[in-house]
């Protein structure tokens, strides 16, 4: 029986050193991108054993977290601007693991399709259109029946990367909202109510009779949310999709990946589609960090742009990268450094 109970004493403690040993991988930061990685980062942990902890908290505060070094890498939808890279304690590098989109989506009973120009839509996010029932919708729109209801924007209060793609493509196509309100992950917006995350957004829009706002595609998608065909460069009403979202990511884009693919020239393309990135700091021997947590961190990354996780993406409504932003993923991940020497063969 003694030797029975030492062999348990000896066991328990061998059980408890291994589960201190395990790797655990933790991130923080976009929503946009949630359902995918929720789904990646669980197959990632039931084929390797390793636990990743994911915190969709919004892009401004993923950048926060990997700012302040509590988590192993952060998540937007916004690539960080070269006043924002300076800014950060060491160099940041980017690798984008999906394509998304950002849907302008309302909530009229009856009513499934709209087609809106971009003039229209600057001209409601401004407050200047404040009723559906708009000699300009009429017009373009010549089979449906506007209801006399005003219009509820709705749009995000939390800093994020959708703000970003989504105030990115209107400052492009309207001079007057580059001017009157910009560009950015936070902007003061004309008119409506704000809610937190794509959930959010999507939620009180899809509560609210009337309202109008911008989601994540994924959200719509699988929501099943009305969203509006819009009017593209080619001048194109075009719908978002796997299909035309993917038509906007062939373009060429720089060796670092950091780009914004909005307002796209391409005639399949939907106009308001991106990128969404991890972002991990290049040099990776900080805060005491040990060799094996950097090699984690970067065989989960490297997962994120393989096939097989690759392949999840197009199932939750993301558009897998084309091959070649993959390669440029896996050249980036080939200059992560441990101690100056490079993690990734």
């Amino acid at each position: 029986m003694k030797k029975i109970g030492l062999f348990l004493a000896f066991a328990l403690m061998t059980a408890t050193a291994f589960c201190q040993s395990e790797i655990s991988l933790s991130g923080a930061g976009a929503t946009f991108p949630l359902p995918f990685y929720n789904m990646a980062f669980g197959n990632y942990t039931k084929t390797t054993g390793e636990k990743v902890t994911y915190g969709g908290v919004g892009s401004g505060a993923g950048i926060k977290s990997l700012t302040d070094k509590v988590v192993d890498f952060g998540a937007t939808d916004a690539f960080l601007s070269d006043a924002d890279l300076k800014a950060m304690p060491a160099t940041i590098v980017h690798i984008p693991t999906c394509s998304g989109a950002v849907v302008v989506s309302f909530n009229l009973p009856g009513i499934t399709e709209i087609k809106m120009t971009p003039e229209i839509l600057v001209d409601i996010l401004l407050g200047e259109i404040k009723n559906w029932d708009n000699a300009s919708l009429k017009k373009l729109n010549p089979g449906v029946k506007f209801p006399n209801l005003a219009i509820t924007v709705v749009y995000r209060s939390d800093g994020s990367g959708t703000t970003n793609m989504f105030t990115d493509y209107l400052t492009k196509v309207s001079k007057e909202w580059k001017t009157k309100v910009g560009v950015g992950k936070s902007v003061k917006w004309p008119v409506g109510i704000g809610a937190k995350g794509n959930p959010g957004v999507a939620g009180t829009v899809h509560q609210t009779v009337g309202a109008i706002g911008y989601i994540g595609s994924e959200y719509a998608f699988a929501e099943k949310i009305s969203s509006v065909a819009l009017r593209n460069q080619a001048g194109k009403f075009i719908k978002a999709s796997i299909a035309s979202i993917s038509a906007a990511g062939k373009s060429e884009i720089p060796a670092d990946t950091r780009t914004m693919l909005t307002n796209s020239p391409a005639a399949s393309a939907y106009p308001i589609s991106g990128f969404t990135w991890l972002i991990l700091y290049k040099e990776q021997a900080y805060n005491k960090r040990s060799l094996a947590q950097v090699k984690a961190t970067l065989k989960l990354i490297e997962y994120m742009v393989s096939p097989a996780a690759q392949s999840i993406a197009s199932k939750v409504n993301y558009a897998p990268l084309p091959p070649a932003v993959v390669a440029k993923a896996k050249a980036i991940l080939r200059t992560v450094t441990y101690d100056g020497k490079p993690v990734v063969k």
